[in-house]
């Protein structure tokens, strides 16, 4: 079975799906839509797509699933459109920024009994699904602590900061989501202080640009996140689990991975300088198990659930800044 896709947006996010879905073997991509057409006829001519409207998508017979790219205000009502229409529906985080709007969307989606998976594409990095693999096979013991680090090269845009919901909703919730992944049981409480260190624009948006949360579980496991928008050293991504019986990591990614030794001592290239470089597999790889459920029929994963449960998880830690307080889930 091959799965046809139509992919909304095709902005830079939609890109790096359209290729994803491309060089799916189980694949094909049928059309793009976006809101600039010379966006969509670029994207489509690269791929040998057509460019078609949403609603040319949505009725037609020869797409089976949709990729959602499009502005995070438009996910909940292209989900509910798309389950309604007899899609597959694979939509990048969040499904909205209000956890009320999610939960109707959610509903819609159950009682159309629509495939829903949501874009956490970090589950998916080889590094870390492997961390996933030693916890899940007994080789650090049992789960205790979870140390997660995550600073963005540089800040986005003000302009971005300003509608993205904040660092907690747009940033963090990659690493809530992780978190929740690794720890195997669900958070029950969380506190949060977060500053603006790196530009004083971000604060007057209303946001911050550097955070540490503290996560915890009703067995006492914590997950520590520490989150900036400025790395002068390149995209720092690390996960360490420590447990019972020991400990995994995960370190930082090179686009190449050697040392060069000589009289002014140690040296290492420099890291990746941009997530869609550092996340090229995982990026295929969660595409790949997408269609793998659709052509299976099996359970999809991320769900739905999982994108509320870390949106929720984001406003908690937002609410712990503003209160100074522990708060629960």
């Amino acid at each position: 079975m091959t799965v046809r896709f139509g992919v909304l947006g095709a902005g830079r996010i939609g890109k790096v799906h359209a290729k994803a879905v491309s060089g799916n073997a189980d694949a094909k991509l049928v059309a793009v839509a976006d809101a600039f057409a010379d966006a969509a006829t670029a994207l489509a001519q690269q791929y040998g797509a057509e460019v078609r409207s949403i609603s040319q998508i949505e009725a037609a017979n020869d797409i089976d699933a949709v990729v959602i790219c499009t502005p995070t205000d438009t996910h909940a009502d292209l989900i509910e459109r798309f389950s309604r229409a007899g899609k597959a529906i694979f939509c990048e985080k969040p499904v909205d920024l209000d956890a009320g709007r999610v939960e109707a969307c959610l509903k819609v989606v159950e009682d159309t009994n629509a495939k829903l998976m949501v874009g956490f594409n970090r589950r998916f990095d080889p590094h870390f699904m492997a961390v996933k693999q030693a916890i899940d096979d007994g080789k650090i013991g049992k789960v205790e602590m979870v140390t997660i680090t995550s600073r963005d090269p540089g800040a986005p845009p003000v302009d971005y900061i300003a509608r993205s919901g904040g660092i907690f909703r747009d940033m963090t919730i990659h690493d809530f989501d992780m978190a929740r992944f690794l720890l195997g049981e669900e958070v029950v409480s969380v506190s949060a202080h977060a500053a603006v260190l790196v530009d004083p624009a971000i604060g007057e948006a209303g946001d911050f640009d550097s955070a540490t949360v503290i996560l915890e579980t009703a067995s006492g496991r914590q997950a520590a996140i520490t989150n900036s928008r400025r790395a002068t050293y390149g995209y720092d991504q690390r996960i360490e689990v420590h447990g019972s019986e020991g400990v995994v990591s995960a370190e930082n990614q090179r686009p190449v991975s050697i040392e060069i030794a000589n009289g002014q001592g140690y040296t290492r290239p420099p890291l990746h300088d941009f997530f869609m470089t550092r996340y090229t597999e995982a990026y295929a790889n969660e595409i790949a198990s997408f269609i793998a459920a659709i052509e299976q029929g099996a359970a999809i994963s991320p769900t739905g659930a999982d994108g509320l449960l870390a949106l929720k998880l984001a406003d908690a830690a937002l609410e712990s800044v503003k209160t100074g307080k522990r708060v629960a889930v």
